[in-house]
């Protein structure tokens, strides 16, 4: 049989009739598959099993990963989060995570959860080290609050960078409207 023929003959011992059949096999087409740009749900570490921003996670999908960071919102982006009063406890834990993601992420959030009275000092820490290690410093009262900074990161995922620019005035009306009835922010 020659391998280059695509057709299958088949014995006349095996065909009922006496003379020879020929079936033709049609080989399938391959097809390229289209390119996803990454999953749609928020990873989740197994790490934050038990955290109640899970139970507020609902515009999104969300599910389990082995990652090293706690929250994955993008190809670039993760999120490790750290409850003040955990870290009252445990103040090297941040800086070992931090060192675990080793520059993994272009994007890395620190989601804190302020859910300790007097925590100025704890903060101004968190900040240096926010600063040193290139890293956002998100702060959330709430699990509600935190799972709602998590489903928005997500979600502007691939959002184009227009997206979050204020509108302009058209005309010189709605910009003398906007002078006049808009407070200015002072530095």
């Amino acid at each position: 049989m020659d391998p280059t023929d695509n057709t299958l003959t088949s014995r006349p011992s095996d065909s009922p009739a006496s003379g020879a059949t020929r079936q033709k096999v049609q080989q399938p087409k391959p097809q390229a598959l289209a390119n996803r740009p990454g999953t749609s749900a928020i990873l989740v570490s197994t790490r934050q099993k038990g955290n109640p921003i899970l139970t507020h996670i609902k515009l999104l999908p969300w599910e389990y990963a082995d990652i090293p960071a706690d929250y994955v919102v993008g190809t670039t982006t993760c999120a490790l989060f750290l409850s003040l009063k955990y870290h009252r406890l445990h103040p090297e834990y941040i800086y070992s995570r931090v060192r675990q993601l080793a520059g993994k992420y272009n994007l890395r959030l620190v989601l804190v959860m302020v859910d300790i009275p007097n925590h100025e000092d704890s903060l101004r820490e968190l900040s240096k080290t926010s600063i040193i290690n290139n890293l956002t410093l998100i702060l959330c009262w709430s699990a509600p609050e935190a799972a709602h900074y998590l489903e928005l990161f997500k979600s502007s995922e691939n959002a184009p960078p227009t997206a979050i620019r204020t509108q302009q005035a058209q005309s010189y009306k709605e910009s003398l409207v906007e002078f006049v009835t808009i407070p200015r922010s002072i530095n």
